[in-house]
């Protein structure tokens, strides 16, 4: 970032203490996802600290591979060294259950992951890109987060997500419009087992919806039926014969053998409603 671009003054002042912080580390290694949060973050570290930050993706079944692929290639971009690991959730004890804190049980094994690799190449801090929106949220993985002393600097800086995208699209970040995409194993009610051929499945069944130019999608499984959820403004869009057509095979084709649409609407973390309460951290 040869020089900081024109924000609004008070975005400015978030970006300047998010520099502020950062400078503070003596070295970092970042949980990059390749989603909207921990690419910023990624992009603000490595300017601020230089070849003093690395980054570290996880390999999952669980994982959509456009995620992967988008951190591996902003990581190429900045010249950022990046660690890319293996780590099947689906072998870690209880995980497949698919208890109500599975998402504890994936950080925790992610940073255990970080903890590793940042003790063996002398990393002092570990950072993830956890954003002030998703403290109102049931996130498991934030407790994950508090045992292993991982940091959220972007909480730190009072950031949130619409601002991220702002300020993201300021410094040219291609993943600054970029959908929210949270693991595959939150489109399974709590209690389903989460095997590799659902993930598979789910994961399809998104893609071909994709194709049909649905960027913002969630295919939820309910056994052989696929509740589809849709920002509300795009629900007329299935009017189209042609198109409700092209989508409905899509989806059985990737396996399912009911369709149907969330009248509803997308909305983020749908089947926490289930759980009956917000702001939960285990």
């Amino acid at each position: 970032m040869d020089a900081l671009p024109a924000l609004e003054p008070a975005l400015a002042a978030k970006l300047a203490d998010l520099r502020g912080l950062l400078a503070t580390l003596p070295s970092a290694l970042v949980a990059v996802s390749g989603g909207v949060d921990s690419s910023f973050l990624l992009c603000v570290a490595h300017d601020v600290l230089g070849d003093r930050v690395s980054a570290l993706t996880t390999v999952s079944p669980t994982n959509p591979e456009e995620d992967t692929a988008a951190a591996a290639a902003l990581a190429r971009a900045l010249g950022v060294d990046h660690l890319v690991i293996d780590a099947n959730e689906l072998e870690i004890p209880g995980y497949a259950a698919n208890p109500v804190n599975r998402c504890y049980l994936c950080k925790d094994r992610l940073y255990d992951i970080c903890a590793e690799h940042a003790a063996a190449r002398g990393y002092a801090v570990i950072l993830d890109g956890v954003n002030l929106d998703d403290l109102g949220d049931y996130r498991p993985g934030l407790r994950a987060a508090e045992e292993h002393g991982v940091r959220h600097p972007l909480v730190e800086a009072g950031l949130r997500k619409a601002e991220l995208r702002a300020i993201s699209r300021a410094l040219g970040l291609a993943t600054w419009d970029k959908p929210a995409s949270p693991c595959l194993s939150s489109r399974f009610p709590y209690g389903t087992a989460i095997t590799l051929d659902g993930l598979r499945q789910v994961a399809a069944a998104e893609q071909a919806l994709h194709a049909l130019g649905f960027r913002e999608v969630r295919v939820r499984a309910h056994g052989e039926l696929a509740r589809i959820e849709l920002p509300v403004d795009e629900l007329p869009r299935l009017v189209d014969p042609a198109l409700r057509t092209a989508a409905v095979g899509g989806v059985r084709a990737a396996g399912f053998r009911h369709v149907t649409v969330d009248l509803e609407g997308f909305r983020s973390g749908s089947l926490n409603e289930a759980l009956g309460k917000r702001r939960v951290l285990s």
